[in-house]
């Protein structure tokens, strides 16, 4: 066996494979590229086959990636073992492996493993046994029991001896016995479940003209190759009943659709619209699936079976036969962007996976992220607008209490004329909503003593108290902690004290304020998954709240009719900590949970709390321009030749000996490219510098947009001595700087 210097061309593909042929397979592996093998006598495999293969003493499994061109003597390749019980890997998705790895600097066989990401997907399931009525009747005693399972039978497909005895009301010992007695006769089937398919013919949604005009406009794209639109509308115009209309379309032509969402277990509202119109659920994907689920949900992507899947970032990576769409909604979303393994944006990578597919791509935002605007403006993405609210209404008046002046009383963090709007709305019959991007009760625990802060032990992060749980814990590595009795420091009593809001906190204050209001407090510690989410839907829906305290998870696609206040307790937070992202970041956020108020049939308002009223996105916010703060935005970044008007790639740094990593950071930092209009900083200790028991230091590289990021990265790191223990991470066109 012998590493492969390149794996194949996208021109091999259907490329068949003879025994005695030499082969490259790529392994799901952190592997430079594939490795050589033989076909043996009596296989035959072709590109994208999934087959197994020795690798030292043990046995992977990896793809035939095409021809093997190493010179390695015949006698010395190792034969591969066979083919998997499992779909091949079709021609985009080998190229989509293959231009990923290009483009984040990560090994193919690293990307290789989002793609076989569920090793027991692979087999075979396993055979179950079901039971029918036998072509050959013999004369028995018939029982009640009896007559019910041989009615059922007669009308019914074969089914497993518990379904039928749960049918027939009766025991499966009468199932088996009716087996014994030649009645019935057991036949072997798939354990693979059954999928529901979507129904594009169903009738759909009565769509305003402006909707349907959209609608036409996207569904025209479908069966027409590659292209980008943009879905742009305002919070409740109608976005998702828009697109559901293209995936019909595509689903009327026989292809499957796949749909991204950056909060998949949140989305029970999404779901129950889809259920609506197409009469069935899609498929998920998601982390918190079983494994079993999982394994299920991937076999029937590759055999076609799935024919929606609605998943998050990683969905992308499945193995779809028949791909006709994708849809990206809430396309501005950083959590689309991976910042583990392999560091790649979802959105960004769905534009080459239709390239590759030659499918249509639609993205959906009411915010758009600037580097999409630039696009549509650039002519390189199509856009489609919604510039108006489903039903006529209009969007919620905003405004802005400046807390220098009109703030709260100390020690509390509802100002008087948001105090006065929540009675008003609760006296009208009325939802309300406090928005405030902070779980737990308070961000920070300190003695007022000697000014001691509790610190994860293992991050550089402040311990956020959550009172309800009675424990201190990061929110980065999920260390928790009771809080403590004495400073940790002076060992003075009683003297920790919680420092600023979270919404725990919140939540305090408001039952002070209006003790006989029934309020729900909805986070990503409280909302954990899918029947939860649903659940705060089917709550807030049937009006058993009167108000919401939310944090991030409640800004975004939900649509409740009677919520028409809604106040946001910090409009400035997101603006501290200097990303460039920070003031763009914050208006869209801003803009979402804004657009929360006001859905139904009474007119909406919104209250932003800042202490930096002049800023531009809060002067944007209140006058309800977001072209202005896109214009604002883009002249900042062009003068700062920052993204997308130019290039950004870091190097991260980290490892558990502190020493070792400044050593590398400061070699990096000295073998760094010296080229004209190009500069890099560091190496500086990252935001994070401590995260999972691993120091952190982070290098920037900036440049204008006709410079090869992925060359000038990779010729950096080859040249510079990097300490075993120390990991280097490549972070092309990064998000956040944590």
């Amino acid at each position: 066996m012998r590493k492969s210097g390149t794996g194949a061309t996208s021109g091999e593909d259907d490329t068949i494979y003879e025994a005695g042929a030499r082969i490259a397979v790529l392994l799901p592996l952190p592997l430079a590229g594939p490795y050589d093998y033989k076909v043996p006598d009596g296989l035959t495999v072709a590109r994208g086959d999934i087959v197994a293969v020795p690798l030292g003493t043990r046995v992977a499994t990896g793809v035939v990636w095409g021809s093997a061109i190493g010179d390695v003597d015949d006698k010395k390749l190792r034969d591969i073992i066979g083919p998997k019980d499992a779909p091949p890997v079709g021609e985009p998705l080998i190229d989509l492996v293959d231009w990923v790895s290009a483009y984040t600097l990560y090994p193919a066989g690293a990307v290789l493993r989002m793609v076989i990401s569920v090793p027991a997907a692979l087999e075979l399931p396993k055979q179950v046994t079901l039971y029918k009525l036998s072509d050959n009747q013999t004369d028995v005693r018939m029982t009640p029991p009896r007559e019910r399972i041989c009615a059922f039978l007669e009308s019914a497909l074969p089914m497993p001896a518990a379904d039928i005895a749960r049918e027939a009301g009766c025991g499966t010992s009468v199932v088996k016995g009716l087996v014994d007695l030649g009645v019935l006769a057991a036949v072997s089937a798939s354990a693979e479940p059954d999928w529901p398919v979507p129904d594009p013919e169903r009738s759909g949604f009565a769509l305003s003209d402006d909707q349907a005009a959209a609608a036409q406009d996207l569904g025209n794209k479908v069966g027409n190759g590659f292209g980008v639109t943009l879905l742009d509308g305002v919070p409740g115009s109608g976005k998702t009943e828009v697109y559901f209309e293209a995936m019909a379309k595509a689903l009327a032509m026989g292809k499957q659709v796949l749909v991204m969402l950056p909060e998949i277990a949140l989305g029970a509202q999404w779901f129950q619209r889809f259920e609506d119109r197409f009469g069935a659920p899609p498929a998920v994907w998601h982390s918190e699936l079983t494994q079993a689920r999982r394994r299920d949900t991937w076999r029937a992507v590759a055999s076609g079976k799935a024919r929606v899947v609605v998943g998050a970032r990683s969905s992308l990576f499945l193995p779809f036969p028949e791909l006709g769409l994708i849809v990206v909604d809430e396309e501005h979303d950083s959590s689309f962007k991976q910042e583990d393994g392999v560091m790649y944006h979802a959105r960004d990578m769905a534009v080459v996976r239709s390239r590759l597919e030659d499918t249509p791509l639609i993205l959906v935002s009411a915010t758009p992220s600037l580097e999409t605007v630039i696009n549509v403006r650039r002519d390189r993405y199509d856009e489609v607008n919604l510039p108006a609210r489903h039903g006529g209404q209009d969007m919620a008046d905003t405004h802005v209490v400046d807390m220098r002046s009109a703030g709260p009383a100390r020690g509390r963090w509802l100002s008087p004329e948001l105090a006065e709007a929540m009675t008003e709305t609760f006296e009208s019959g009325d939802q309300a909503m406090l928005f405030l991007n902070r779980r737990g009760y308070a961000p920070l625990t300190l003695c007022r003593t000697c000014g001691h802060r509790m610190q994860c032990p293992r991050c550089s992060a402040w311990l956020v108290e959550h009172r309800l749980l009675g424990r201190l814990q990061c929110h980065h590595c999920g260390f928790a902690t009771k809080p403590p009795e004495i400073c940790p420091s002076c060992e003075d009593t009683e003297s920790m004290v919680p420092c600023g809001p979270g919404v725990e906190r919140l939540a305090e204050e408001v039952q002070l304020l209006f003790p006989d209001i029934r309020t729900l407090v909805a986070t990503s510690d409280t909302v954990r998954g899918p029947k939860q989410a649903a659940e705060l839907v089917r709550i807030i829906e049937d009006k058993e709240v009167d108000l919401i305290i939310g944090s991030q998870i409640v800004a975004k696609g939900y649509h409740f009719p009677s919520l028409t206040l809604v106040g946001v307790v910090d409009a400035d937070l997101g603006l501290s900590g200097g990303e460039f992202r920070a003031a763009e970041k914050t208006f869209q956020l801003l803009f979402q949970v804004a657009g929360r108020a006001g859905r139904g049939d009474r007119p909406g308002r919104v209250i932003l709390q800042s202490y930096m009223p002049e800023h531009a996105v809060i002067k944007s916010m209140v006058a309800q321009d977001r072209d202005a703060f896109i214009d604002a935005e883009s002249q900042a970044r062009t003068d700062a030749i920052m993204p997308p008007f130019g290039r950004l790639a870091a190097l991260i740094v980290s490892g558990r000996d502190e020493a070792l990593v400044d050593q590398a950071a400061n070699a990096l930092g000295r073998t760094a490219p010296r080229l004209d209009d190009l500069h890099v900083l560091g190496p500086a200790p990252a935001a994070m510098a401590l995260l999972r028991g691993r120091h952190r230091r982070r290098l920037l590289l900036r440049t204008t947009r006709d410079k090869s990021v992925q060359r000038i990265m990779h010729d950096w790191i080859k040249r510079s001595p990097i300490p075993k223990k120390v990991r280097v991470q490549v972070d092309i066109d990064p998000v956040s700087f944590f």
